[in-house]
This record gives C-alpha cells, sequence and structure tokens, in this order.
C-alpha cells in the first residue's frame, strides 16, 4: 500500500487521487497541512527520495517568502522550516516501503508499483 503525502486543496493531489482509484491502487492518505510530517518523518522520507530538501522545497510557497529562505539553508533548517510550515514541501508524495517518489506529475507514483 502507497502511503500518499498529500494536500486536500492541491489540484495534482486530487489528480494523483483520481488517477489511484482509477487504477484500483491502494493507498494510504495523509493529508500532511492536518497532520504533519516530524522533523524526522521529513528525513525519513528525504532519504527515500534519495533528494536534499532543497530540492522538495516549494519556493513559490508564501512560507517561503515569509521566512525570507533562498533555498541554500543548511538542510537541518530547512527540514526544520518544513516540519513547521507543511506546505514548503513539494507535494504529493507517494512512499512504498524503501522508495519514493514526488507525484508531479501524478503518474510518477505508478513507477512504486511497476514491476511489483
Amino acid at each position: 500500500m502507497i502511503d500518499l503525502i498529500c494536500s486536500r486543496t492541491c489540484t495534482t493531489c486530487r489528480k494523483a487521487v483520481a488517477l489511484l482509484d482509477g487504477k484500483g491502487i491502494e493507498y494510504r492518505y495523509r493529508d500532511y497541512v492536518k497532520n504533519p510530517l516530524s522533523e524526522a518523518e521529513i528525513r525519513e522520507v528525504l532519504g527515500h527520495l534519495g533528494l536534499r530538501p532543497r530540492d522538495v522545497l516549494r519556493t513559490k510557497d508564501r512560507a517561503f517568502q515569509e521566512l525570507a529562505l533562498t533555498g541554500e539553508e543548511p538542510d537541518a533548517q530547512l527540514i526544520a522550516a518544513m516540519a513547521q510550515h507543511p506546505t514548503l514541501l513539494q507535494r504529493p508524495i507517494g512512499v512504498l516501503g524503501d522508495r519514493a517518489v514526488v507525484g508531479r506529475p501524478p503518474e510518477r507514483l505508478l513507477e512504486l508499483v511497476a514491476g511489483s
């Protein structure tokens, strides 16, 4: 089962849900605005993605501007900011076991179930 990290207000997340529903793929939905990821969870997801915090940082998010971030801050600082301001984290993210993908476009989520 895919763990789907999303936001109900995100159009791409809604498309991801429709895609998974349409393909009959089971997932566990986590609205990361209502149920934010902890710093440890963010680190774990980044490890599964094989990416650094700046790679999944939403630079157009309001919090990015309000916090005067540049994306060049140390990883620990960006992770802390993402834990405090969940909308800074790119979405949707699908996690299956020790693999994860950013679902942009949503079809990327299918990579998690290909060949399983």
